[in-house]
């Protein structure tokens, strides 16, 4: 209690009283305005928005087609919109943040590659060192491709910063678009003190997926995205909540040890995709194109051709890391005792695509094949 009687419950009481009327205030503002005003937009108006970067890439988010319904050959249009745009768009995003947008690229998901995670890995580094106020970033990013970008970042960034990265699977321009309620789910977890600490996320059709368990299932769906062996995460519903009902057991994001700072590029490393009767032939080419790793999308459970085999272990008897994943799309693959003689490293559940990231990772630290199943162990 002060020396004029006052305690600190009238102080809070008060303050509420305050913001009670500055909210009522501002409620009849827009009532006699003619604006319709949601329990939403009373919510945001009681606190202060956070700050969200709005990075852009391209792919079909920000694409535009010939007309409404043009839902498909858009693509071939090559015609996108920046985050500037994307928010003059959808000023949604901007009544739940304070959106940043920072121009990066605009191009389909398949032009982009290493070169470009490890870009978009400055990018956010960058952003968070100037903007130090940032709740999160949004990358916008095509759907082809977009799972591997995420799980580099899952993997790759070193900041404490809350990463999603979000696609639409109809243009900007199109007829019934997910591109908008996208963004807003997007931004929404973004800016959610509920999402922090869950390592680089994927936010689409309300759902909330991690970057190493996620990938794409169908070319046209709009539920394409879906982690087959856990399941999401969690909703970013409409009435505003972020609802998160589980969280990732593997290491991720910024507390790994990959460091990728000042470098240009990754090492490479190639997929050999298994089939009846696979012969060598992909598996020397990519060891004579200079392949430091090759991850075999091998038959289910972890087997390949006879042949395949031969030339991995040739390949791994002149130093190419290989790494033993699987083409069935859910499951571990298991170690053997006979693949531990073979120097082969086994994938655990990741995929093919995202065993190849984690690859190239882990050459950047070691090129032994107990230390590289290690990370894949715990990664």
């Amino acid at each position: 209690m002060s020396s004029t009687g006052v305690t600190d419950a009238d102080v809070t009481t008060a303050r509420d009283c305050a913001a009670t009327r500055e909210t009522a205030n501002w409620v009849s503002v827009k009532a006699s305005a003619g604006t319709v005003i949601t329990s939403e937009d009373i919510r945001m108006n009681e606190q202060p928005k956070r700050r969200v970067a709005l990075i852009g890439t391209g792919g079909t988010i920000s694409s535009m087609g010939r007309d409404s319904l043009d839902v498909w050959e858009y693509m071939d249009t090559g015609q996108k919109i920046g985050p500037d745009d994307l928010v003059a768009r959808y000023p949604e995003m901007s009544r739940i943040v304070d959106v940043v947008p920072l121009p990066y690229r605009a191009v389909g998901s398949s032009f982009i590659g290493p070169k470009d995670w490890l870009s978009l890995a400055e990018t956010i580094h960058a952003a968070a060192a100037r903007e130090p106020a940032l709740a999160g970033a949004v990358i916008t990013h095509g759907t082809a491709t977009l799972e591997e970008t995420a799980y580099f970042l899952n993997l790759a960034i070193r900041v404490d910063l809350t990463v999603v990265i979000v696609g639409a699977q109809r243009p900007a321009s199109g007829l019934s678009s997910d591109a908008g309620m996208n963004l807003v789910g997007a931004v929404r977890v973004a800016a959610a003190p509920e999402a922090r600490g869950l390592g680089v996320l994927v936010v689409l059709n309300d759902e909330i997926q991690a970057a190493r368990e996620v990938t794409k299932t169908s070319t046209l769906r709009l539920e394409t995205f879906r982690s087959a062996d856990v399941g999401m995460l969690g909703y970013a519903d409409p009435d505003g909540r972020v609802a998160i009902y589980r969280r990732p057991a593997r290491r991720h994001a910024p507390g790994t040890e990959f460091d990728v700072s000042g470098r240009l590029d990754l090492p490479r490393v190639d997929i050999a995709y298994s089939y009846a009767d696979a012969d060598r032939t992909a598996i020397d080419a990519f060891v004579a194109a200079g392949a430091q790793g090759i991850v075999s999308a091998s038959l289910a459970p972890g087997m390949t051709t006879a042949v395949e085999q031969t030339a991995l272990v040739e390949a791994r008897r002149r130093g190419v890391l290989v790494v033993l994943s699987s083409r069935a799309g859910s499951g571990r693959v298991l170690p053997r005792a006979v693949l531990r003689e073979r120097g082969f490293v086994v994938a655990d559940n990741l995929l093919p695509q995202k065993a190849r990231i984690l690859a190239m990772l882990a050459l950047t630290r070691s090129e032994d094949p107990v230390e590289v199943q290690r990370m894949f162990d715990q990664y």
